[in-house]
């Protein structure tokens, strides 16, 4: 399957700290949760983008030691996407996990 950012898997992607890549996930993670009641194309969308980046994440070379920690993410994004069955992960947990990657990222810029 084609990536959904392109230009981040040109190599844009890999220029980014891994706290900026998952600041990145959240922001996708964040609008999913926007759109989970009201708007079920939208919503399907932000958690497409947002497992196309954790994809991305997965397979930068950089966060070899750090696969397992970004796959869980993964699985538990995909586990709020099908109802928390498995996990019982939801948007809400999720969103509050990757805000304080958001909120790193933010700092280490200023």
């Amino acid at each position: 399957m084609a990536s959904l950012h392109p230009g981040l898997e040109s190599g844009r992607w890999e220029k980014l700290s891994l706290i900026e890549q998952m600041g990145n996930i959240g922001s996708e993670v964040s609008r999913a949760k926007r759109w989970q009641r009201e708007d079920p194309v939208l919503f399907g969308r932000a958690m497409a983008r947002a497992l196309d980046l954790l994809d991305l994440s997965l397979r930068d070379c950089r966060w070899r030691h750090r696969l397992k920690e970004i796959a869980r993410a993964r699985e538990m994004l995909c586990d709020a996407w099908l109802g928390g069955k498995e996990y019982h992960s939801d948007l809400d947990g999720l969103d509050r996990y990757f805000f304080h990657f958001a909120l790193a990222a933010r700092k280490s810029r200023s």
